[in-house]
């Protein structure tokens, strides 16, 4: 039975979604196209320039993301506390940012305030907008409209561009959130497209890294980085729920991904580094299964990945009878 995307994205359970989309008809989003001999490299560069406007408009963190020939991937975090606490002020200002608004909305944003009569409705635009600027779907929603009046502009064509709204998958722990990252983040090495993650253009691995190395060689950033947005920081296990970000610090993320990129490749095929990176000590995960787990996510995992557990609680919740993950698939039986 297919659930609704309304019951797949529940913050209240986890605020970690990982959200795919696809092009139809053969439509390359960026790259060589063999069909036709164009060439949509620069369709990257619009992909990520409208994510970096949307995650400095939306509540929404982004972890990671990678933009392949013919979809991308993300990984979004929907920050609640940020879209609770926005001003009436905030909300309209951002939501102008992306639509012409209401024009009572307008007034208030230019006069500071607006007559009695006009406050309930108001109210309702705000209460809406706010609501709107923590939600997956309307971030999505943003992001491929103007990219596929875009691509059908160039391509001089109409019709759907993408096979879908999008595709989405409940991230509910951390082991979920860092092996969906590391699926992510290692696309374009599984496709053969890079062979190394700092040769890996349009990705957040790649900007990672050569964030990581402006910091470590010196204070000032390139101008190379002007086209970069913030993304979800690593903040070290430390801190725990205190601070906003990924509970790891990215030294281990990145001797992580790479000791996983290395022997996933065909020509390293079996190599497993000495020492485990300490990450998965920290989590108790052996190295094959961490291996396994990351290597094979999108095929063991479907709209939700996480503890066999709460997987189920989040499937019942969202009303579906059966539940996929690692390689089996079993019907939920009501208590």
């Amino acid at each position: 039975m297919t659930i609704s995307r309304r019951k797949l994205i529940e913050p209240q359970i986890t605020p970690f979604y990982h959200v795919i989309n696809r092009c139809v008809r053969r439509a390359y989003l960026c790259g060589d196209d063999p069909y036709n001999g164009k060439n949509y490299q620069h369709r990257r560069g619009w992909i990520v320039n409208k994510i970096k406007q949307l995650a400095a408009i939306f509540c929404i963190d982004v972890c990671a993301y990678a933009v392949m020939s013919n979809h991308y991937h993300l990984v979004l975090k929907i920050d609640t506390e940020q879209q609770q606490k926005l001003t009436p002020e905030a909300v309209i200002s951002r939501w102008l940012q992306l639509f012409s608004g209401h024009p009572i909305a307008v007034d208030f944003l230019k006069e500071g305030q607006i007559s009695s009569d006009k406050q309930q409705t108001l109210s309702d635009l705000v209460a809406e907008w706010q609501q709107r600027l923590g939600s997956i779907s309307w971030f999505m929603r943003c992001l491929n409209e103007e990219i596929a009046r875009k691509s059908n502009k160039e391509d001089q064509c109409k019709g759907a561009f993408w096979e879908g709204r999008f595709k989405s998958q409940a991230l509910l722990d951390e082991q979920a959130l860092l092996s969906c990252m590391m699926y992510v983040d290692l696309n374009p090495i599984r496709a053969g497209i890079t062979p190394s993650l700092e040769q890996s253009d349009f990705t957040s691995i790649q900007q990672r890294i050569r964030e990581y190395q402006q910091v470590k060689t010196s204070s000032k950033q390139s101008s190379s980085s002007n086209s970069y947005f913030q993304l979800l920081p690593f903040v070290g296990a430390e801190h725990q729920a205190k601070t906003a970000g990924i509970n790891f610090a990215f030294a281990d993320y990145l001797e992580l991904i790479d000791w996983t990129g290395r022997c996933i490749r065909n020509d390293k095929k079996g190599f497993i580094a000495p020492n485990q990176p300490k990450i998965l000590q920290q989590m108790g995960i052996t190295s094959d299964a961490w291996l396994e787990h990351s290597e094979q996510f999108m095929e063991h995992y479907a709209n939700i990945s996480g503890k066999w557990s709460r997987m189920c609680a989040f499937k019942q919740h969202a009303g579906g009878h059966w539940c996929k993950g690692k390689s089996a698939s079993h019907q939920l039986h009501p208590n």
